[in-house]
């Protein structure tokens, strides 16, 4: 059974704010905490408490989503490698390599917003939509038809639902109610969609267990759930995503735990049913989230050398085919991957003292097209704020998560805008819930105010934007 909720209808669940970017939910919600990455570099660091993350307001306190795309509550329980059913590795990072081709990137080369000129934003897009959703929502889309999104209720059981957002209506429907192991202790703890299926995370933090699910989508109509993987405490909770006809995820083991010298893997398995596969191996930890696209994912698997290269990675969605790769200087570990009109980009948490254009905290991507795994040469945007979220294209836009608000950026005339954000709304402001490359942008930000009439507004806003015609 599916419930519909209307966009502009708010329910108020009954919650306190949390002040500490590392807040702690009480009673029975789960201990959250930011994630901690370290970096390869001397003298990198972003500065203390820089990265807020997103937080779900709950009748017994708060949840924090974290940079990495899942609710934090799940860290230190993961999936086990071998739980995954049949399947052999399509591709591999474990072949060890004599030579290695690494991107090498002179500092005039690159240009920032210090090179380029503010554009009004009604310049640039257009406002096509704009919504109201329960306090607390969080939204992830990589196409132009549905997004999915976490409903917070305001109960302790479930803490959230699941939800299907129909982009050309602003509408949302819940399609999952609760978890399908809520009876053992489980939560729902992230979501990804395409137009043909969901998957999931269910976590039992209290005795560190998780799944991943999956289901077909037909419209707003949700199949039956198919468990796709299930683990311990031995690997991390997976990153996940939804492109086309599968869901993938990615296992990584713990870094100081028993499976520590163990491969990261990916893993696919199609919506209705079908069996797991491995499509790629890492000897050793993949460095950032997949990022999904509409046809693709990008990972960041470990090259097998005697020095440690991380290696951004395209995979054909379809079949597994490794459509680009780019190999970053050595022991340089990006925070995020994704990819665009100009091929790939990637961030930084900190600084390097080398690596000459790209050894700066920000998000870099190539300012021009060019033919796959040929990157050398070429002019980068570096965008030097703080990473707080992977970036997304929409038309020609680079589309970019500031301090506070999203900024597009077009590589080509060296312009960008921002598209602002409303008062009362969270330290972390507004939020980019696009991947890939869409014909729209979805973004959304939590307000928390009281107007100077007395009113009381505590709502998510939606809001989604086009290029201009």
């Amino acid at each position: 059974m599916t419930q519909r909720r209307t966009p502009h209808k708010h329910t108020s669940p009954a919650a306190k704010r949390t002040v500490n970017a590392h807040a702690r939910a009480r009673g029975n919600t789960p201990t959250v905490r930011h994630h901690h990455r370290p970096n390869s570099s001397a003298n990198a660091g972003a500065p203390a408490g820089s990265q807020p993350g997103i937080h779900i307001p709950t009748s017994n306190g708060e949840i924090l989503l974290t940079r990495r795309h899942f609710l934090y509550g799940a860290l230190g329980v993961g999936v086990l490698a071998a739980a995954a059913a049949g399947g052999s590795a399509l591709q591999s990072a474990t072949e060890k390599r004599d030579t290695i081709t690494y991107l090498e990137v002179p500092e005039q080369a690159v240009f920032s917003l210090a090179d380029c000129t503010e554009i009004p934003l009604d310049q640039a897009l257009q406002l096509t939509g704009s919504y109201e959703f329960p306090y607390g929502t969080l939204i992830w889309s990589n196409n132009d038809t549905n997004a999915a999104c976490l409903l917070p209720t305001e109960t302790a059981k479930p803490l959230v639902q699941v939800g299907i957002i129909t982009l050309a209506s602003g509408e949302a429907t819940t399609v999952l109610e609760a978890a399908v192991g809520q009876a053992e202790g489980f939560e729902v703890y992230d979501v990804r969609a395409s137009e043909a299926g969901l998957v999931w995370t269910e976590a039992n933090i209290l005795e560190g267990l998780w799944r991943v699910y999956g289901a077909p989508l037909a419209g707003l109509v949700l199949g039956a759930p198919t468990l796709l993987d299930q683990g311990d405490e031995q690997w991390e909770a997976p990153s996940i995503a939804a492109v086309g006809a599968a869901a993938f995820w990615q296992c990584l083991p713990k870094a100081k735990g028993a499976a520590a010298t163990e491969n990261s893997l990916l893993k696919r398995a199609d919506f209705g049913g079908g069996q797991a596969s491995v499509l790629y191996t890492s000897s050793g930890r993949m460095s950032t989230p997949i990022y999904p696209l509409a046809d693709s994912v990008v990972i960041t698997p470990r090259v097998d050398t005697n020095n440690v290269y991380h290696q951004l990675t395209r995979i054909k969605a379809s079949d597994g085919s490794t459509m680009d790769a780019l190999v970053l200087p050595p022991a340089m570990k990006p925070l995020e991957a994704g990819y665009g009109a100009t091929g790939f980009t990637f961030s930084f948490e900190g600084r390097y003292n080398y690596g000459d254009g790209i050894a700066n905290l920000g998000t870099y991507a190539p300012q021009t097209a060019h033919d796959p795994e040929n990157y050398q040469g070429l002019p980068w945007f570096h965008f030097d704020k703080v990473p707080s979220a992977p970036p997304a294209w929409c038309g020609n836009f680079f589309m970019v998560k500031s301090t506070r608000a999203v900024s597009g950026v077009d590589l080509a005339n060296k312009t960008y805008f921002s598209c602002g954000t409303e008062s009362g709304c969270e330290d972390w402001g507004d939020y980019l819930a696009s991947t890939g490359t869409n014909t729209h942008i979805i973004t959304f930000m939590n307000i928390n105010m009281t107007t100077t009439a007395g009113e009381a507004k505590k709502l998510c806003r939606v809001r989604t934007w086009a290029p201009l015609a």
